[in-house]
């Protein structure tokens, strides 16, 4: 950890109390270690403050107890901020209060604003920047702080001007060809390098492959404290970040606190958060920046880039209609039921984590905390119990409709709508259902609450 400016104890300054010295003979002049006490002709001390360090020595020697401490006005703010942060019980007990902890509080306070890293591929941006920036508002709202996007690439100063659409007023832009494609060296010290500048107090990044490899990497450099895959963001009455994330294989909720260091970073995956509205009048201001060092610096090199992603692979993550099947579905086959439901609707099927161990569906249609976050305008839960991993990666979806063969399965906790009864039995009928009334030229849109 790095060392901690030390500075003077809040201890205030020794001061004389009038009417009550007896000039006993300077038993607190010759006590003091700092030769901040002098007599005058009375024979009574004169406090000399630039010396003084509180260190009371004065204080004990005294046989009339005419002598007191004193706390200036910026030690008493700084005090009872400790206090409330239960740092110390009360202000009253400033004799005990360490160098660090103060020293702490000076420097933490030179953190403000929240910061959402606008992750991009090619200049093309990652949706789960904007939800973020929808969040972070939020944040900056109840911190009563400026809400500012981090953009790094090359010709991506576009992404400047979306990000003000999207809340931010104000974008800091590192745009380079050395940041022409993503790697963890220069964009971890491009990150770190504004942070040092500019203090940021938060700093928000997508959980996706690139965002969880660069927010480690800036965690790791700035030696704070980082938070993955969080459900939940908001401020205490202390101002701190509270993040909450599923812990123990998601069967708790942890809210965590990053109470000695900055920035407090998070990670959140895409679709947790929701969009907030474009407002294509909101104006910004860029902050242009430049980072030490050339290509030349860098240890490694991308030689090629290839694309593997298989030709007509679902990305589950982005639809939005989900028909999705686990156990209750009882063998890969019977995923057709399912596929011929998806394709009236027009939607795509997704699994639970129990599908996808039995190898009936691979695993980039998983829906929940090991899989993807999802939050479609209609999720079809076929078969699914509905286990506390499973529903926190699709509990926010608009419409949730549970079909299970147990009356008391968690999925109808979280449900819209609740059918009970045998999944392979209701699914056909549903899907005959959709077809005579396509046949009939009804058209079916799920509209967002």
């Amino acid at each position: 950890m790095e060392d901690r400016k030390r500075v003077k104890r809040p201890r205030g300054v020794a001061q004389l109390i009038s009417g009550k010295c007896i000039a006993c003979g300077a038993r607190c002049q010759s006590s003091c270690p700092k030769d901040a006490i002098e007599m005058n002709e009375k024979g009574e001390p004169i406090i000399i403050i630039a010396n003084c360090i509180g260190c009371r020595k004065c204080l004990k020697v005294c046989p009339v107890d005419a002598l007191e401490i004193y706390l200036t006005p910026e030690e008493q703010k700084i005090l009872a901020e400790l206090a409330a942060q239960k740092k110390v019980a009360a202000v009253e007990e400033a004799p005990e209060v360490i160098e660090e902890e103060a020293a702490l509080l000076v420097k933490l306070k030179e953190y403000r604003g929240v910061w959402v890293f606008v992750e991009q591929t090619a200049g093309e941006p990652a949706g789960v920047s904007w939800e973020l920036l929808g969040v972070g508002a939020d944040l900056a709202r109840a911190r009563k702080e400026e809400l500012c996007s981090v953009v790094i690439g090359d010709h991506v100063e576009h992404l400047c001007q979306e990000s003000f659409v999207f809340g931010a007023s104000k974008a800091y832009l590192i745009d380079d060809p050395v940041f022409r494609r993503y790697l963890t060296e220069p964009y971890y010290k491009a990150i770190c390098y504004l942070v040092r500048k500019y203090k940021p107090e938060i700093m928000l990044v997508g959980a996706t492959g690139l965002g969880r490899d660069l927010a480690g990497a800036v965690a790791t450099e700035l030696q704070t404290g980082l938070t993955a895959d969080c459900t939940g963001l908001a401020i205490d009455d202390r101002g701190f970040l509270l993040q909450t994330r599923p812990a123990f294989g998601g069967n708790i909720m942890a809210t965590i606190l990053t109470e000695g260091t900055r920035p407090q970073m998070a990670t959140v995956r895409p679709h947790v958060m929701p969009l907030p509205a474009k407002d294509s009048s909101r104006k910004g201001k860029i902050v242009r920046e430049m980072v030490p060092f050339q290509e030349a610096d860098i240890a490694v090199k991308v030689l090629e880039v290839i694309d593997e992603r298989k030709a007509g692979e679902v990305d589950v993550a982005a639809a939005d209609i989900i028909v999705s099947g686990g156990r209750g579905m009882r063998a890969k086959e019977n995923f057709s039921l399912l596929q011929e439901l998806a394709d009236e609707l027009g939607g795509v099927v997704g699994s639970s984590r129990g599908a996808v161990e039995a190898g009936w569906m691979p695993a980039e249609r998983q829906v929940g905390q090991t899989g993807k976050t999802v939050r479609p305008k209609l999720y079809i839960a076929c078969g699914i119990s509905g286990a506390i991993q499973h529903l926190v990666g699709m509990q926010d979806s608009d419409v949730i409709v549970a079909i299970n063969i147990d009356k008391n399965a968690p999925i109808f906790e979280v449900a819209t709508y609740g059918i009970v009864g045998d999944v392979l039995k209701i699914v056909p009928s549903l899907t005959q259902r959709v077809k005579e009334l396509r046949a009939k030229g009804v058209e079916f849109m799920v509209e967002r609450h």
